[in-house]
């Protein structure tokens, strides 16, 4: 049984490769898994042969395998990935223009039971190594020849999982992806997303590095968010609201709230007033997310016309986008990650690592 040494920052591979070698053999590592991004260390060019060899033995740069792939219509891919105890999850990439987002996971599955969403009805299996997070972007990358260094990449942690219920990980993985030594990704460019776990939001704001953050609302009012999005009887609107007040931005930065709408449930006129009320005084940006449908989810989609009258409300008080769903009939889209394997989709099978 070998090690992966994918996912270890700079010093714990120092501290694997050992006192005997010099402290340029862990940068030269660190750098060939991230920034060069080799599949083999039988490739790391400018280690000594047996170095290689040696390493090889005990140690291996594993990614996660591609189960399946499902291709969109529209462009979007999701990805099924085998993980190597065997469990799996899934990873998004959505191409528009020359711009391309990864939708990655932080979680087998998902704890928190938001009523509207797929991933909920899998509960939770694990949470995800800073390896497995990391090794999703460098995995999906290869695949399609992307390149930190030239091509106009994002990252979301909006995949299956609650992010923050798996912080240590998610800092560990954020660090090697927003390191200009390792994948190379700019703290502008990656997006993590929380329920609302208002401890973990109150440590995420104290890290150093860290992803920009989103909020997913999806109530205008306590009781409502208190039926669909459950976690709310633990963290109460009020609370989150304020947090999100006193939450510590960047210069460049805005905080984000997504807002899931369902129909005659928390779309009306009513609703957008009351939300707007609630961030009027952050800096900040609101997503809108007309309801993806899946089986087992007993809401409905609004219809366009609903959606764009709560845009136009929301946006007297601040900056109001509707999200374009992508990936629709490949269960691609947000809220639908469920590792569906669709029969009725043209399967297209994926390469092992």
């Amino acid at each position: 049984m070998t090690t992966n040494i994918v996912g270890m920052d700079l010093a714990e591979m120092k501290a694997m490769l050992g006192p005997a070698l010099p402290a340029f053999r862990s940068r030269q590592l660190y750098e060939a898994v991230y920034k060069n991004r080799v599949s083999s260390i039988d490739d790391i060019s400018n280690f000594p042969k047996d170095l290689r060899a040696s390493l090889g033995q005990s140690h291996s740069l594993a990614l996660p395998e591609v189960q399946s792939r499902f291709d969109s219509v529209d462009g979007t891919q999701r990805y099924l990935l085998k993980l190597e105890d065997g469990k799996t999850v899934e990873t998004v990439l959505m191409p528009e223009g020359e711009r391309y987002t990864f939708c990655i996971s932080s979680q087998v599955g998902c704890p928190v039971n938001c009523q509207f969403c797929l991933t909920a009805l899998m509960g939770l299996e694990r949470n995800l190594s800073a390896g497995e997070i990391v090794g999703q972007i460098l995995k999906v990358a290869a695949l399609n020849g992307l390149e930190t260094s030239i091509d106009r990449l994002n990252i979301v942690m909006m995949g299956q999982g609650e992010p923050l219920l798996n912080l240590p990980n998610v800092i560990r993985a954020t660090r090697i992806l927003l390191d200009e030594n390792g994948v190379g990704f700019s703290p502008r460019r990656v997006t993590v997303s929380t329920s609302g776990i208002l401890p973990k939001m109150l440590e995420l704001a104290k890290e150093p590095v860290r992803p920009k953050l989103a909020i997913s609302l999806n109530a205008s009012n306590e009781e409502q968010r208190q039926e669909i999005v459950p976690i709310t009887r633990k963290y109460h609107l009020k609370d989150l609201m304020e947090v999100c007040r006193n939450y510590p931005l960047r210069s460049w930065e805005k905080l984000t709230f997504e807002y899931v709408l369902l129909k005659d449930v928390n779309d009306t006129d009513a609703d957008a007033r009351r939300v707007a009320k609630l961030v009027s005084n952050i800096n900040c940006k609101v997503n809108l997310i007309a309801l993806n449908p899946g089986p087992g989810i007993a809401f409905e989609t609004p219809t366009p016309e609903r959606v764009h009258n709560f845009q136009e409300i929301v946006q007297r008080a601040v900056p109001c986008f509707v999200r374009r769903p992508r990936g629709l009939d490949v269960y691609a889209a947000c809220g639908q990650l469920k590792r569906m394997e669709l029969t009725q989709i043209s399967e297209r099978p994926g390469t092992s690592a």
